[in-house]
């Protein structure tokens, strides 16, 4: 019988110790009372700690790409194989491949990279669901806060390929353009991997978003849509922009 198994920071909870409530909902909650100022000045330091242990452990990374994608995509699926191939060849390009460490397109991706050869880098996040950093990660951190691991992957990645994916990918990929856009990160390519997936989304953009004023059309050219694999990592690697002469 397999064992309920949460893993919290740098802890494993298992069976009676697994906690109801993940750290960042503890951190979130609302509360009536002034309790807050006796014990949210204390997690500061837990928050401080997380960046310092991914600050220290990604310093000497190199050359990294993020790749966003659903944690559902099962094994059997064309996502899953193409997670593979981008992971090898990222690892092929000299360029470490960096996912949330999960399940599915994560798990893909990290193994293509692993089996390359490359680093193959995890950053995994405390759910309330259970789900561990995947056999294929060779540099594996675990976060207690969302935003602490965001700050990772923005750092350490110098572009993102995005797979298909749910709410948790869609959050990833907008807050990445808006910091693109507003120019809080710079040169920083975004490639959506799946045409007949992505197409849909950005039509909706174009003829609503685009077409009411709340976005500019230079908006939509940091963005790169591809079927191809190779196109793709040399989009985010430099390659195919510098043939652009971008």
């Amino acid at each position: 019988m397999s064992k309920r198994t949460r893993t919290q920071g740098p802890v494993i909870r298992r069976e009676g110790q697994v906690q109801q409530t993940t750290t960042d909902q503890r951190l979130l909650a609302g509360k009536g009372d002034a309790g807050w100022v006796h014990s949210d000045q204390w997690r500061t330091l837990r928050i401080q700690a997380e960046f310092v242990e991914g600050f220290s452990t990604l310093a000497e990374l190199g050359p990294a790409i993020g790749v966003f994608g659903s944690a559902r995509t099962p094994k059997q699926s064309p996502a899953w194989q193409a997670g593979v191939e981008i992971g090898r060849g990222l690892a092929q390009a000299g360029f470490a491949a960096i996912t949330g460490g999960g399940p599915g397109i994560m798990e893909a991706v990290n193994k293509g990279a692993a089996q390359a050869g490359g680093v193959s880098v995890g950053l995994g996040i405390e759910l309330p669901f259970e789900q561990a950093l995947n056999k294929h990660v060779t540099l594996g951190i675990n976060f207690r806060y969302f935003f602490a691991r965001k700050v990772m992957f923005l750092k350490y990645s110098k572009g993102f390929i995005v797979m298909p994916g749910g709410f948790g990918t869609f959050d990833e990929l907008f807050e990445a353009l808006t910091l693109v856009q507003t120019r809080k990160v710079t040169s920083f390519p975004i490639v959506l991997y799946d045409t007949a997936f992505w197409t849909p989304l950005l039509d909706w953009v174009r003829n609503t978003v685009l077409a009411n004023g709340y976005v500019s059309d230079i908006d939509l050219d940091l963005l790169m849509v591809t079927d191809s694999i190779p196109d793709a990592i040399d989009w985010v690697t430099g390659i195919g922009r510098a043939g652009n002469g971008t």
